[in-house]
């Protein structure tokens, strides 16, 4: 067996597919219509969206297949997403890449593979429309083309996921993304005895840049804060554009956790980025701190307005202080 291969924007890639917030959702109609033409149409027992996360392929729907997910080493989109167009396999016992794979061996017992590669706009895979059957066929160019239209259809319902929950400005989280993946960290947060902390950046004096310098300098700033923002943090940190010119950014702790030099690092960041832009004025911000032990019965909504209320605080002790013009 030759186990999945990883490919070469395998950060990029994995960092689009979780921007979804779709990983281990609920089924949704809009999917499993399309998983149900489609085993219908090519007569097959199994058809999959399946998403290739970091060690896993986990299946938004499944038609044909009780379990949800399968190791990635075994799987065939692991496969798949390695190439642009539809991978066939109209055998696997001639594939010496599948022939002695436990999902061709044991249980489903794939005997034909044929899995569309879903594209991203940014020109990652991060997953299939695949269908299986125990049976070997002959799978021809039509039929190629058939499953690419029943691909893209997919791929349009992840687009308008993903254009639903990401700013597209500044390509982070949106405050529905914000929401969504928040909700689940705090539930693992709890669940692992984890404490976490919120912070709400505003970014100062951004309407006196929109003023002076224009609306495209503005959208700039967004842009060049926003990244900062995600120099700064770990992946697993939530990095969302909240509305406007307010960014959050949602941290989980082991222990304590130590918001003082997390805050500090990215101050020198801003600092050294200011020391080096050719901008016509300095970034600044005021941020505001908002701290949940696990045990906690506070509510996220309860949770964003402390965190917003400890910023409001803030940039009203120190606006006047900071510099606007470089």
């Amino acid at each position: 067996m030759l186990c999945a291969p990883i490919p070469d924007n395998e950060q990029v890639r994995l960092d689009t597919l979780r921007g979804l917030n779709i990983l281990d959702s609920a089924a949704e109609e809009r999917f499993d219509r399309i998983t149900r033409l489609a085993k219908r149409l090519f007569g097959v027992s199994i058809c999959l969206v399946s998403l290739v996360d970091s060690n896993r392929q986990w299946f938004k729907s499944a038609q044909g297949l009780e379990a949800a997910q399968t190791d990635r080493d075994i799987s065939f989109c692991g496969h798949a997403i390695m190439q642009s167009e539809v991978l066939v396999i109209e055998d696997t016992f001639h594939d010496q890449r599948f022939a002695d794979n436990p999902l061709v061996t044991q249980a489903p017992k794939i005997r034909f593979y044929a899995g569309y590669p879903l594209t991203m706009p940014n020109e990652t895979r991060v997953g299939t429309l695949c269908i299986i059957d125990e049976n070997p066929r002959k799978f021809s160019q039509d039929d190629i083309v058939a499953l690419e239209d029943l691909g893209h259809l997919v791929e349009d319902e992840l687009v308008a996921i993903q254009q639903s929950t990401l700013d597209p400005l500044t390509c982070i989280s949106n405050r529905r993304g914000f929401e969504m993946l928040s909700e689940q960290v705090l539930a693992n947060s709890d669940r692992l005895g984890f404490n976490t902390s919120l912070l709400f950046f505003d970014l100062d004096y951004f309407k006196e840049i929109n003023d002076e310098y224009g609306h495209a300098e503005g959208d700039k700033a967004l842009q060049t804060f926003a990244g900062l923002l995600i120099d700064s943090f770990r992946d697993s940190d939530v990095i969302a554009r909240f509305g406007g010119d307010e960014f959050i950014v949602l941290l989980s702790h082991e222990g304590q956790g130590d918001n003082c030099m997390v805050l500090n690092r990215f101050e020198h960041i801003v600092a050294k980025h200011n020391a080096q832009s050719n901008a016509p004025y300095n970034l600044a911000y005021s941020v505001g701190i908002a701290n949940r032990a696990f045990d906690s019965e506070l509510t996220l909504n309860e949770y964003l307005t402390n965190a917003d209320e400890a910023m409001f605080a803030i940039k009203q002790c120190h606006h006047q202080d900071k510099e606007f013009s470089s």
